[in-house]
């Protein structure tokens, strides 16, 4: 499994917004261009990942002099899984797997290794939401 820097940026953006927000930063808004100084990341890439946390539900955005992004949930109640998923989109492991996570194969074929895609699948995507971002602030 490999994740884009969309994925890597984005976590370390929404840490860095959380833990500004923990610190009660900017009357509770984090401009983008802080997060861009903090991580040395690029502000016009961080303009494109925080419309996907925003799309998502995950951010909220405020225009005007104290405007800025402030998390639209606490962080307790946001999982790795989410933001991933709004970041990378919908997708599956396996080819052989849908989105339902119902199996097909290109073979007609009642294939052992399907089951096996289909646990390892799951149990990824529960890995993912049960990590909160709360966890990752220490």
């Amino acid at each position: 499994m490999k994740f884009s820097t969309k994925t890597t940026y984005g976590l370390r953006a929404i840490i860095r917004l959380a833990k500004n927000l923990n610190k009660n930063l900017n009357n509770g808004n984090v401009s983008l261009s802080s997060i861009a100084n903090e991580e040395k990341i690029s502000l016009a890439y961080l303009e494109k990942i925080f419309s996907r946390l925003k799309k998502a539900g995950l951010v909220n955005a405020d225009k005007g002099m104290s405007g800025g992004y402030s998390l639209a949930k606490a962080s307790v109640r946001i999982s790795v899984f989410e933001i991933i998923e709004a970041l990378e989109g919908k997708s599956q492991l396996f080819y052989c797997l849908n989105d339902d996570g119902k199996r097909y194969c290109s073979k007609a074929c009642s294939c052992e290794v399907n089951s096996a895609l289909g646990k390892i699948q799951t149990s990824i995507n529960q890995s993912l939401n049960d990590i909160k971002l709360s966890e990752l602030l220490n």
